[in-house]
């Protein structure tokens, strides 16, 4: 059986819990949880999402991302998605801001925050959800996302507004 959603109203209140694609298919809002890594020097951890994600496929995106399920708080779900996608265990986060996004897809984004000084290839990425990570300098990122915006999920824009 597939894992089903939450699903809220326009507070983030739980309202109900449904499949993803009845979730997709009927717009309702749900709930994501984001990491945003940053290491000592400054860079910051992008991942390309994987190219058969319904959700901007092939492009980049925090290190970690995923959809609250029932059962799960944000920060379960972030901690999980980081061991799942990344290779991540025992990590310490801090929460960050929360923003509510209305587009094709109606969700709240949770972001936690986590400073991690480890070299590129001791990352252990599962395929199917990301196909790529780097690190990055956030101007670098800044302007790759500003010349190039296409290639990036909408919320990376914000991150670097809000200076996570």
């Amino acid at each position: 059986m597939k894992p089903l959603i939450i699903v809220v109203d326009e507070k983030d209140n739980i309202i109900g819990y449904k499949s993803r694609d009845l979730v997709e298919r009927l717009g309702l809002r749900y709930r994501v949880a984001a990491l945003w890594i940053k290491n000592s020097k400054g860079k910051i951890l992008m991942a390309r999402r994987g190219y058969n994600k319904n959700y901007g496929p092939g492009k980049w995106s925090a290190a970690a991302a995923g959809t609250v399920e029932k059962g799960e708080s944000y920060k379960l779900n972030i901690i999980k998605e980081a061991e799942e996608e990344i290779g991540l265990r025992n990590i310490s986060i801090k929460k960050g801001p929360k923003i509510k996004y209305d587009g094709k897809y109606k969700y709240f984004v949770q972001w936690f925050i986590c400073i991690i000084d480890k070299p590129i290839e001791s990352f252990k990425i599962q395929k199917e959800e990301v196909a790529e990570i780097k690190w990055i300098s956030k101007e670098n990122l800044k302007k790759l996302s500003r010349n190039n915006p296409e290639k990036f999920v909408g919320s990376v824009s914000d991150c670097l507004k809000l200076n996570l």
